[in-house]
């Protein structure tokens, strides 16, 4: 029986009482600081780009950010909000400077939303304006005043101070990656060479901005000189790697738009076009793109998001009054890249036999993909290594978000997890022992190996990873030494022939729970012998002790506390101060066997064996 629908039922939320209650609809998903667009991290961005708004105007020399595990500080030293309006600022909707295009010529936030979704989110917040040697200061909880201090006098430097703790209430367990926050600044400095910003006093700072990010982000020597282009309100860099696969860096005024939208659809395009007609070949844009590395830049005037969390450009114009985005980025590529690749023939002779290259082996490889593809499709129908989940991305309704593929290997592992996973948003798919080792192979073993090839299939990526199916692939592996065998050799496999997969934050691997812990009124799983020892005094006296050996061991009733909310994952990241990704797989998964030999036994530790009591 449904409930009556009467004039009680219609309901006035004020402001703050809607993003409480909606959350999803400011910041996108919660989570708990595991992944780089979690929500935590938005409420950063928020705060953070109206700081880089300033500085992009002209005003303020540096950016000061301190970050704990759970709360953040931001002072800038711009113009300072005007003081009768802090209030307004930071707790009425829409209300902003950004509706002036004067003052704001070219910023993110059009809105007038975001610092209110912080506000509101937080459990504690604190805002103050300093400007022309006064200061007002205003503190708020759940973006309600708890106190508004009248305007007082200061020697402080002109500026904006917020201060900030996400509620835990909504949040509920997290905390600041420092390696995503990292990041973060990092691109924020690209796009404003000149511009320091400092977190916990660590001075970030680019020089020659998109291209800094490109050398930062080059998996080794590219095939040629980084390509760099400037002009009034676009910046492109560029050059081919030793790689498959396309990258690409994309923002809009600063923002990072990690979905792409019209700006990076017409690079890509306009890109192969210019091609095609400087060397008047009619290439194959697969071929041209193929191996690619490139980072794109533009500012638009008051530009359209597909979303509050600004991920993809949806803007067709440049403003008001300006060209088409298409119209803009396609004569400035047009003539500056043409201009480059006339006058740096040598340039122009590499990219003319990459593409040959890569023509090439395309072209050995059709025989081998159309049979591929046809024994995927086959297996598909009556595909025992995948149990999908019952929703998937489309362009009407974003669910990359929630969905996850567990890869596991064994039937008994992978059964464990069928049965607890949650079928609508959870894929498992299962390995038949362990993979081969890709490294050094070409990408036609991804087609003649079943396992590669129906995993490449499961996961839709063969053209990219655009397509993939799933926000997560998760490795799910025994937590042992041919465990971690399989994780290196899957990790592997990706980073040879799909590293954006990794590059872009969508491998993970499932952390699972050693022991257990139990006497007849609690059960604790811990995930360490620290975690262990723990339960163990915390449940005297002599509580029964389980040490998990694999996950074919764990009951589906049991399981299914892993992998749901309380799931615990480790994102896999590339840290950019080691090695190059080549020279990282040359060392460990290469012939190099007496180097990792010596390296081994100069590492090597020698651990007591747990004495479990049952």
């Amino acid at each position: 029986m449904s409930a009556e629908y009467t004039e009680e039922s219609i309901k006035s939320l004020d402001w703050k009482e809607h993003i409480r209650l909606r959350p999803g609809m400011y910041i996108g998903k919660l989570g708990d600081g595991s992944a780089s667009d979690d929500g935590i991290y938005i409420l950063l961005k928020e705060s953070l780009d109206n700081s880089i708004d300033e500085y992009m105007m002209g005003n303020g020399k540096k950016i000061e950010i301190h970050i704990t595990e759970h709360t953040v500080t931001i002072r800038d030293f711009g113009r300072g909000i005007p003081l009768g309006k802090l209030l307004d600022v930071s707790s009425k909707i829409n209300t902003g400077g950004k509706y002036d295009t004067g003052a704001f010529k070219k910023s993110v936030g059009l809105n007038g939303v975001g610092l209110k979704a912080v506000n509101a989110l937080s459990e504690q917040f604190t805002i103050k304006s300093f400007r022309d040697n006064e200061v007002k200061s205003i503190e708020f909880e759940r973006g309600v005043v708890v106190e508004d201090k009248p305007i007082e006098k200061s020697d402080e430097t002109n500026g904006v101070y917020i201060k900030f703790r996400p509620d835990a209430d909504i949040f509920s367990t997290f905390s600041y990656k420092l390696g995503y926050v990292e990041e973060m600044i990092r691109n924020y400095t690209y796009l404003n060479a000149g511009l320091p910003i400092y977190l916990n006093g660590t001075r970030f700072i680019s020089k020659n901005g998109l291209l800094d990010l490109l050398m930062e982000n080059l998996d080794a020597e590219p095939l040629y000189k980084p390509i760099h282009l400037q002009g009034e309100d676009i910046e492109i860099a560029l050059t081919h790697e030793r790689r498959y696969g396309e990258m690409y860096f994309s923002f809009v005024n600063g923002q990072n738009t990690v979905q792409g939208g019209t700006h990076l659809n017409t690079f890509r395009e306009i890109f192969v076009r210019t091609i095609r007609e400087f060397f008047n070949k009619n290439f194959d844009a697969a071929d041209i793109r193929q191996s690619v590395i490139a980072a794109v830049s533009i500012k638009v005037e008051e530009p359209v998001f597909e979303s509050q969390t600004k991920t993809k450009l949806g803007s067709r114009d440049m403003g008001p009054q300006g060209p088409s985005i298409n119209k803009f980025i396609s004569d400035f590529i047009k003539e500056r890249l043409d201009n480059y690749l006339h006058k740096n023939p040598e340039t122009a002779d590499i990219i003319y036999k990459k593409i040959l290259a890569s023509e090439r082996e395309r072209k050995a490889m059709s025989g081998v993909q159309k049979k591929a593809r046809e024994m995927a499709k086959k297996a598909s129908l009556h595909n025992k290594k995948l149990r999908d989940c019952r929703v998937h991305y489309n362009s009407k309704h974003d669910l990359r978000n929630e969905t996850s593929i567990f890869i596991t290997e064994g039937d008994s592992a992978s059964g464990s997890i069928t049965k607890s996973r949650n079928a609508n948003t959870q894929a498992v798919f299962s390995l038949r022992g362990k993979p081969l080792n890709t490294y050094g192979l070409t990408k036609k073993v991804v087609y003649e190996n079943e396992e590669f090839n129906l995993l490449q299939a499961a996961l839709n990526i063969e053209e990219g990873i655009e397509s993939l199916r799933y926000k997560r692939v998760i490795i799910a592996t025994d937590a042992d030494v041919d465990g971690m065998h399989i994780r290196l050799l899957i990790i592997t496999f990706f980073l040879n022939f799909f590293p954006d997969l990794i590059k872009k934050g969508h491998v993970f691997i499932l952390q699972t729970p050693l022991f257990r812990v139990r006497n007849k009124k609690e059960t604790v799983y811990c995930y360490s012998d620290e975690e262990r020892l723990a339960a163990i005094n915390k449940l005297n006296p002599q509580p029964e002790i389980t040490r998990f050996k694999g996950l074919g061991e764990i009951s589906p009733d049991e399981f299914v506390h892993f992998i749901d909310k309380d799931i615990r994952l480790e994102p896999v990241k590339i840290n950019k101060d080691q090695l190059s990704v080549d020279k990282m797989l040359d060392y460990y998964m290469g012939k190099n066997t007496p180097d990792r030999q010596e390296f081994i036994i100069e590492n090597l530790r020698i651990e007591e064996d747990v004495v479990v009591e049952r």
